[in-house]
């Protein structure tokens, strides 16, 4: 493949020259350089070429046994500490440390809801984070000790955020994005969280049309049958006296 590519490569840059300017040679343009980078880079070369149609894919190490690498970007969620309701979503480039997207992450929250959080809860991988704001970081995994039991509930509640991440990747396309460049990395994420809180949206108001439903069918269950009991009243006591002894 190495050879065949750079045989293309050469073949293109000859005869290059011969086309008329304008689009199409500006493309072709792109694409050599794409592939004069992609034939010159090495294990050690920085930053790679991972794909041709999408030059801004980054490689992301995720530290599991399973699945050691991903191909992408990263994407910065704010989620409640009730409802995991998303409040703040990222689509991040150039493979920043998790910790300093914090600002950012919590800012755009800040701008959507209009309500600063007093407690912040994020994993390791957020440590030396430097977040400037008023809420009260806390890492995954250190309690203090002095902690009353209702502030443990709450610090416990960062895993939470763990089964949301998996409904937007399987259920909401933000596994795979099918969208072009870097803006559509961001539309897609933002698209992804937007359906997922329509998702909860909808079965909040399915559970109320449910109840109110039930309510309604309870309560003219019960007038329905004390017309029918009046109605029953009334022509019993219209019978002749003879008809109702026997």
């Amino acid at each position: 493949m190495h050879t065949i590519l750079g045989r293309v490569t050469r073949d293109i840059g000859r005869k290059i020259s011969q086309c008329s300017p304008g689009k199409t040679r500006d493309d072709l343009q792109e694409l050599l350089k794409l592939s004069n980078q992609l034939l010159n880079q090495t294990r050690t070369s920085s930053p790679k070429l991972y794909s041709v149609h999408e030059p801004h894919v980054e490689c992301i190490a995720k530290g599991k046994a399973h699945k050691r690498y991903e191909f992408g970007n990263k994407v910065s969620l704010v989620v409640t500490n009730s409802n995991n309701w998303s409040v703040g979503v990222q689509g991040l480039h150039g493979n920043p440390y998790d910790g300093h997207t914090l600002n950012g992450a919590i800012a755009q929250s800040v701008a959507l809801t209009g309500v600063e959080p007093k407690h912040i809860m994020v994993d390791k991988g957020y440590k030396g984070h430097q977040y400037q704001g008023n809420g009260l970081v806390q890492l995954a995994g250190s309690i203090p000790k002095m902690a009353t039991r209702t502030f443990r509930k709450m610090l416990k509640r960062r895993s939470a955020i763990e089964p949301t991440i998996g409904h937007l990747k399987s259920d909401h396309r933000m596994e795979r994005n099918f969208l072009r460049g870097k803006s559509g990395d961001q539309i897609n994420a933002l698209m992804s969280a937007i359906g997922y809180n329509f998702c909860k949206l909808l079965r909040a108001f399915a559970c109320l049309v449910f109840f109110i439903l039930r309510w309604w069918r309870d309560t003219l269950k019960g007038q329905i049958g004390s017309c029918v009991n009046w109605i029953w009243d009334s022509l019993w006591s219209l019978l002749p006296t003879q008809i109702r002894l026997a």
